[in-house]
């Protein structure tokens, strides 16, 4: 029995406070075994002046992690599930999906010439916006075209600096990250599914480890919720037959409800003209199913031309990446 394993972490304050939380939980089941984190700077992590879409996608924030697991530099990688591939190198696996925070995008607001906007609703005309997600801006400019969308990269505290700096008259992030890092008071509003359905996985963190290991796979077989762990599944399957990557905006968002699982999805054009939504529901034994299923529907009812059409003059999708 090993009695020391070591942590694949990011080295921004929100995958740390990730690492640290999983590092927390084992050393909760086993006394006396020693963990250390190996902090990795990844490719995603150095270039932070072009658009993820332009780059290759959220793989990007994992592969040299994975590097780290097949050479023996980590015994198992923390991750936020919407930046996971749904395609995983030779000998590796998703081994857990932990519980889910709170999967919703969060407004929060600056402070501008007319005062701080109290609600998303409430920005004034032309308001300009930051992020770096096609989804989130698809869906906003749906409901709101008259805003203007900029790029917004960095850690959430540069984010947060920014908006403070007054680059942007708000910004839109994940609410899980927000509150995990104890920033939940810089919340202006948080933005129901109905306007911004989230990305697949978000709110979720997940545990990479190798096949072949089964002192670590039962180490962290404890720490999987399996409520989370069969929505979050049915999500990425919708994302893998769509073949989706940071290119097109594309939401899903599933849930229990009375032992049934309730799914929404969505395909949207990047100018947020279009946009294909439906929603799904049926028995949560089957998750990978249930996202196929509803992902075969949006498809039909127009995804595909919208994929079709974005594929045909940008950069070739990057198989399973996840847009945020």
């Amino acid at each position: 029995m090993k009695n020391k394993i070591v942590i694949g972490t990011r080295g921004s304050k929100l995958a740390l406070w990730q690492a640290e939380w999983i590092r927390s939980e084992l050393e909760k089941r086993n006394p006396g075994l020693v963990i250390e984190l190996n902090k990795i700077k990844t490719t995603g992590d150095k270039i932070l002046d072009v658009p993820l879409a332009k780059v290759g996608g959220k793989g990007l924030f994992v592969k040299e992690i994975e590097e780290a697991l097949l050479n023996g530099g980590a015994d198992l990688a923390v991750h936020s599930m919407k930046d996971v591939p749904t395609d995983f190198p030779g000998g590796l696996h998703l081994s857990v999906i932990c519980e889910r925070e709170d999967p919703r995008d969060a407004f929060i607001a600056g402070q501008n010439g007319t005062g701080k906007a109290k609600s998303f609703a409430g920005l004034p005309r032309g308001a300009v916006i930051g992020t770096s997600s096609l989804r989130r801006s698809c869906q906003l400019l749906h409901v709101r075209p008259d805003l203007r969308i900029e790029q917004l990269r960095g850690n959430l505290d540069t984010r947060l600096r920014k908006l403070d700096e007054g680059q942007f008259d708000a910004i839109i992030l994940a609410a899980a990250g927000v509150k995990r890092l104890g920033w939940a008071q810089r919340i202006t509003e948080v933005i129901p599914p109905e306007v911004s359905l989230p990305a697949i996985g978000q709110g979720a963190v997940g545990v990479e480890c190798r096949k072949d290991d089964p002192f670590i796979n039962a180490l962290i077989a404890p720490l999987d919720h399996p409520e989370t762990s069969v929505c979050v599944r049915a999500e990425r399957a919708l994302l893998k037959r769509l073949e989706g990557g940071c290119q097109v905006p594309i939401a899903a968002y599933a849930r229990l409800v009375d032992g049934r699982m309730v799914m929404e999805g969505l395909v949207g054009s990047v100018a947020g003209d279009r946009i294909i939504r439906d929603r799904i529901e049926g028995s949560p034994s089957e998750p990978e199913s249930l996202g196929i299923r509803l992902a075969e529907v949006l498809l039909s009812r127009g995804a595909k031309k919208i994929l079709d059409e974005v594929y045909a003059k940008d950069i070739p999708p990057v198989n399973g990446n996840i847009s945020s």
